[in-house]
């Protein structure tokens, strides 16, 4: 519902470019980074789910990456592409918050799963030996409660002050989704506050998440130099290096458009920025750990494998 006293019920997303000769070309583009996100990510859920040496902590917070990577494309992407075909790509105001809403909770859900994974991974790398104990089903589950429990509170508290604002007479969002810069610059009261929360929320966020997978990484880069063997410390190196090139995709990408206020960033260079962890990220994650993984390698050649089997029979 609206705000009391808003005017707006419906508000008109600008898309990425009001370029003519640019909307079906990035039509195309956007809808093959789309098929790829959701046949990656669904094919990397698939696949943990039906080979059991993938049943794994590590593999266990992968496969929810992937399935918050599929949401949060689909949440995102379709909207998006109605705007390189349509004249007016409207979003009624309850949409548009729904939309900020599952927004919000998959972005915070993702980081909180990036740094559950740092941690898998130091426990992994420096506690080996406890590592079936530490890493058990139970606190695998507690971690994964305590996930979505963040990007539930999260999501809540930026929906909240959002649907608060009073929208007069524009409505037109520049961006190609519901976000919170865009939406903040069109409120016709004050957003100060607004803004307030939203830097206390992101710097809440990744606050938490950075001394986590800045703690966990520091611990194991003292354990990897500890290793004498070439060997062991490349093995070492190999299991982090998929998760470190997520995390800096991911979070510089983020901290790039919310950690600046709108008048230091502008909102069309912001749109571009938002391009890489709403569209680009969720694509890459899946090719990321399927190229660079030799287990989930090794289970997707087995899977295929029964697969061309049982059509032979």
């Amino acid at each position: 519902m609206a705000a009391e006293n808003s005017s707006v019920t419906e508000f008109i997303l600008a898309g990425l470019t009001d370029q003519p000769g640019l909307q079906i070309p990035l039509f195309l583009l956007f809808l093959g980074f789309y098929v790829v996100t959701i046949v990656g990510n669904l094919g990397l859920i698939t696949l943990i789910g039906l080979n059991s040496r993938l049943h794994t902590p590590m593999y266990f917070f992968l496969f929810n990456l992937s399935l918050i990577d599929f949401c949060y494309s689909t949440t995102i992407t379709p909207k998006m592409l109605m705007s390189f075909v349509s004249r007016k790509n409207s979003i009624l105001h309850a949409e548009c918050l729904t939309q900020l809403f599952f927004f919000c909770f998959f972005v915070i859900s993702e980081s909180f799963v990036l740094s559950a994974m740092a941690y898998d991974r130091y426990v992994a790398i420096c506690k080996p030996l406890v590592y079936t104990v530490t890493m058990s089903p139970k606190v695998c589950l507690l971690l994964l409660l305590g996930v979505y429990v963040m990007g539930f509170s999260g999501a809540m508290a930026h929906t909240g002050s959002i649907a608060s604002l009073i929208f007069c007479f524009d409505n037109l969002i520049n961006h190609f989704l519901c976000d919170i810069p865009p939406l903040l610059e069109l409120a016709c009261n004050s957003s100060s506050v607004h803004e307030l929360v939203v830097f206390i929320v992101v710097t809440t966020v990744i606050g938490m998440v950075t001394v986590t997978i800045s703690i966990s990484y520091a611990l194991i880069l003292s354990s990897i130099l500890r290793i004498h063997s070439t060997e062991g410390r490349s093995k070492a190196f190999s299991t982090c290096s998929s998760h470190i090139i997520l995390v800096f995709l991911f979070f510089g990408s983020g901290a790039f458009v919310y950690l600046k206020p709108p008048s230091v960033l502008p909102l069309d260079q912001g749109k571009v920025s938002s391009l890489f962890y709403t569209i680009v990220v969720p694509m890459l994650n899946p090719l990321i750990y399927s190229l660079r993984n030799k287990d989930v390698k090794a289970a997707l050649r087995k899977t295929l494998g029964k697969i061309n089997f049982l059509r032979k029979e």
